[in-house]
């Protein structure tokens, strides 16, 4: 048997659905006793659902529909049952989508991953999430405190000083995206600095291509291991090792029910089937009940050799709606009309996010009658960053050319 973070991790995965079962009825009690869960479970007797088929009979609530939910009831759509002001922390995601951090230890559940990647107590983590508005680096924060370990808070940016840090401070892992950590390996190796103490990352917010992985493990980045969450839940599922390698699939979290459904239904797929991700999460101030994702990923049947009980699943395998997550961002289809309202010349646009994973590439593509001027194309470049935060490129091209399709945002990178 591996070393688990606790009991629970190693439980008879029927005693663990009998558990889960068993909690659903106080969990919707709860829910319904916020107005915006009352009213999408209104007609719901929360003392019959105890099973997954009766749970599969609730509503699906999108994560696509957060930003209208939270318009109507404005910041949280009603969704939390701690009042606001006696929060932990109100962050603010691009759409813009309003999440909150309750109080309790380990709020977000990032304990378990960061043990599965041998951290313990007294180890250094160099995080770099983002501290800005969004929650990622407050989810490692959380887990790291829960078992010991001291942060260094960098952030996100300064390639030259967070090499710095690690050659100064020798933290023993790395949190942030895996794209910049190989950034901040590149910028070491051109400064003939040692940073050989970080040997250790916990990596999420954007896919992490086998072939970066191993350009990490090539350079000194012994140990990287994947964790699947957002910003609405934390932390959903994690990868292991065992002896030193990384087990196929990730572990879900034992604080959540998760569903594999048919994209656009509440309806659940036969385990190994690729669909939509939807999560019950049994949190005091936030409850979440049949909360899709919009990520698509599938059951990976069978036990993990980790020694870990809980249900696999593949991991990201792509989204489901058209929402799309650059560069660790997600990027929505309303962002994309509000840039085209901002400039009349744009008829119609489609943005197409190319180029390999780690590498994205973000192109409006912009049907116009006419050429317009170079002013109006950087104008449009100005407004795509400020509308969603991130660099953009702008590709002029007769009416017409855009296929009618319905698609405003295409993902066309490389996941191989």
């Amino acid at each position: 048997m591996s070393d688990t973070f606790d009991s629970l991790e190693a439980r008879d995965p029927q005693v663990r659905e009998r558990d889960l079962m068993a909690r659903l009825p106080q969990l919707l009690a709860q829910a319904q006793s916020a107005p915006g869960w009352a009213r999408i479970l209104n007609g719901i007797n929360a003392a019959d659902v105890t099973s997954r088929a009766a749970l599969a009979k609730v509503p699906v609530t999108r994560k696509s529909d957060l930003k209208d939910i939270q318009k109507n009831d404005f910041p949280f759509g009603g969704l939390i049952t701690t009042p606001v002001r006696n929060l932990g922390r109100l962050f603010m995601s691009p759409g813009p989508i309003f999440d909150p951090e309750g109080r309790g230890p380990d709020w977000w559940r990032y304990g378990r991953p960061l043990h599965a990647l041998g951290l313990r107590a007294g180890h250094i983590i160099q995080n770099c999430f983002s501290y800005h508005f969004t929650p990622a680096a407050f989810m490692l924060e959380g887990g790291a405190s829960r078992i010991g370990c001291a942060i260094i808070p960098a952030g996100s940016g300064q390639t030259e000083m967070q090499v710095q840090a690690m050659a100064a401070l020798k933290p023993d892992a790395y949190a942030g995206t895996p794209s910049f950590l190989k950034i901040i390996v590149e910028k070491a190796q051109e400064m003939g600095a040692d940073i050989g103490s970080v040997q250790r990352a916990c990596v999420g917010a954007e896919a992490l291509p086998p072939s970066l992985r191993k350009w990490l493990h090539d350079n000194g980045i012994l140990h990287v291991l994947q964790t699947y969450g957002s910003a609405d839940i934390g932390n959903i599922a994690y990868e292991t090792l065992t002896d030193g390698q990384v087990n196929p699939g990730m572990i879900i979290d034992e604080d959540l029910i998760v569903e594999i459904v048919r994209p656009g239904t509440g309806d659940p797929v036969a385990d190994g089937e690729v669909g939509e991700v939807v999560v019950t999460s049994f949190n005091p101030d936030y409850p979440l009940v049949r909360f899709a994702t919009g990520d698509m990923s599938a059951v990976l049947t069978g036990a993990s050799p980790c020694g870990r009980t809980n249900t696999r699943i593949k991991g990201w395998m792509g989204r489901a709606d058209q929402t799309t997550k650059v560069r660790a961002m997600f990027v929505h289809p309303s962002q994309v009309a509000d840039v085209v309202k901002r400039h009349p010349q744009i008829l119609k646009a489609r943005l197409v996010i190319s180029g390999e994973m780690a590498n994205d590439v973000m192109t409006l593509h912009c049907e116009v009658d006419a050429t317009i001027t170079a002013d109006a194309s950087t104008a449009i470049v100005d407004t795509i960053r400020d509308v969603t935060k991130l660099r953009g490129e702008v590709k002029l091209v007769a009416r017409g050319s855009l296929p009618n399709d319905g698609k405003v945002i295409e993902d066309a990178r490389k996941y191989e």
